[in-house]
């Protein structure tokens, strides 16, 4: 590559919002570059989404076999496994995931270019941005461009003055690939990441006890929902704490000591002692060294403002998706605004995103998936139910696919509004539920009613059943409760 290449686009940062960006951009027939400083795919698909997902269908599959197996007339027998073994083959998933996202690059004429980025100026009257990348070797070179996309994600939130050390105090992509497999493990933070390693790390033996300030695990969701898995991580014998505060945590040659109080109270000190503790606390959007001096980007607490039509900076020319501008922290988040940023950018018409409809996905055993108003939420805004607005509920305990699978925990909970028969949120726990809500984002979007859910035919025997019967519940319709 020559000292300095022109792009029409230049996007930083190669994950779900980056690449999916460029190979838009690649689609438009546009020159694009993507740099990329670690590996292509970005957190997600190295040390997020994908290689937890290996873990948790192997966590699942070995507490089935040891759990139901006899139930379902299996003799599996004394039953073993191998850490090292599970651990490698996530990363095996990985791995390859990680090859196919550089063939997509390839195959749409996108520059992968392997760095560090830092962008030297803005479009300012009419002198294109300049970015400065910085090989492994030191070898620098310049890439200029109209555009910039930056789309550099996010990294874990560490608890002050406790910085992450890979081996007691963990972060998830610690907690994904250590080998040193805890016998006694705390979490702090039960939103998606903790509970789902929480679920990993239990179904292998590891003890586990989860601390969260708020009242209730999986907090941001539909109490019904949360109650549902408390119930289910209790019959696991998943320990809790809630509305309990970190006080601090002291590592010791045998391990860590963590330090929980009652928000209520917090000279009533409790000190849980583990192998390790995982600080799963949210994220802060990475952009640390990525401006010179000459670009004034605006930032606010901890993530890049952006207009969210165009998901321009205040920098004229530099645009920027995913995790840096803030939540929702999720992947497919993250490529829907760097889809919608590339054709801004190139005036393409866009479908503006509905942020009031995000999907969300949490893929511990139950699933957990929402989409939309949670009933506490209506119930704050003054909202009555009956009055304002209708729920239905049909518990998987009633659907022949759900108990023919050895599965039937968990319910479909549909809120409608009374007036026009608006969906106004759905709220899903049990086996595989990520998969049906889809279904419901559609209906979301094409603005349907619950009308038109029921009158749509649902197979059978499917789990999606359960999702007619609960949009019939909302009409007090339900046939099979």
């Amino acid at each position: 590559m020559s000292n300095e290449t022109v792009y029409d686009l230049v996007v930083i940062g190669g994950g779900p919002g980056g690449y999916v960006g460029a190979i838009r951009a690649g689609q438009l027939g546009k020159k694009v570059a993507c740099v990329e400083k670690h590996k292509l795919g970005g957190v997600c698909l190295n040390y997020g989404c994908i290689p937890t997902k290996a873990l948790l269908k192997v966590a699942e599959f070995y507490s089935d076999m040891n759990h139901k197996a006899g139930d379902w007339g299996i003799n599996a027998g004394d039953t073993s496994y191998n850490w090292e073994k599970i651990i490698g083959r996530s990363r095996t998933v990985a791995g390859g995931m990680n090859k196919g996202i550089s063939f997509l690059l390839k195959k749409n004429n996108v520059d992968h270019v392997a760095g560090t980025a830092r962008i030297l100026n803005a479009n300012v009257n009419g002198k294109p941005c300049k970015v400065e990348v910085t090989d492994s070797d030191g070898k620098k070179s310049t890439l200029t461009s109209k555009n910039i996309l930056i789309t550099t994600g996010a990294e874990a939130r560490q608890l002050p003055g406790l910085p992450f050390d890979g081996d007691k105090i963990l972060n998830a992509k610690d907690a994904m690939t250590t080998l040193d497999q805890a016998k006694e493990l705390v979490i702090v933070g039960s939103g998606a990441i903790g509970m789902e390693f929480a679920y990993i790390y239990n179904a292998f033996g590891t003890k586990v006890t989860i601390i969260e300030m708020l009242d209730h695990l999986l907090p941001i969701e539909d109490h019904d929902v949360s109650n549902a898995i408390e119930k289910e991580y209790r019959r696991e014998k998943i320990k809790f704490k809630l509305k309990s505060k970190t006080l601090k945590i002291e590592k010791t040659d045998a391990g860590v000591e963590v330090h929980v109080a009652p928000l209520s109270d917090e000279s009533k000190v409790e000190i849980i002692k583990a192998d390790k503790v995982l600080v799963a606390i949210g994220v802060v959007g990475r952009y640390d060294g990525l401006f010179s001096e000459a670009v004034g980007i605006k930032t606010d607490r901890g993530a890049i403002v952006v207009d969210k039509a165009t998901y321009e900076t205040d920098a004229k020319g530099i645009y920027a998706a995913g995790d840096v501008i803030g939540p929702p922290w999720l992947a497919h988040v993250a490529s829907e605004e760097a889809i919608n940023a590339v054709e801004t950018m190139f005036d393409h018409k866009i479908h503006p995103i509905d942020y009031g409809a995000i999907p969300g996905c949490t893929y511990c055993v139950p699933q957990v998936a929402s989409m939309g108003k949670t009933e506490q939420a209506l119930k704050e805004a003054g909202l009555k139910v009956g009055v304002d607005y209708n729920v239905g509920k049909f518990p998987f305990a009633a659907s022949g696919k759900a108990q023919a699978g050895g599965h039937a925990e968990g319910f479909v909970k549909i809120i409608s509004c009374v007036k026009y028969g608006e969906i106004l949120g759905v709220h899903m726990i049990g086996d595989h539920v990520t998969e049906l809500l889809a279904e419901m984002g559609l209906a979301k979007r094409l603005e349907a009613t619950v009308d038109e859910v029921i009158s749509t035919m649902h197979a059978h025997p499917t789990m999606s059943e359960a999702v007619h019967e609960a949009a019939l519940g909302t009409q007090g319709r339900a046939i099979h409760f």
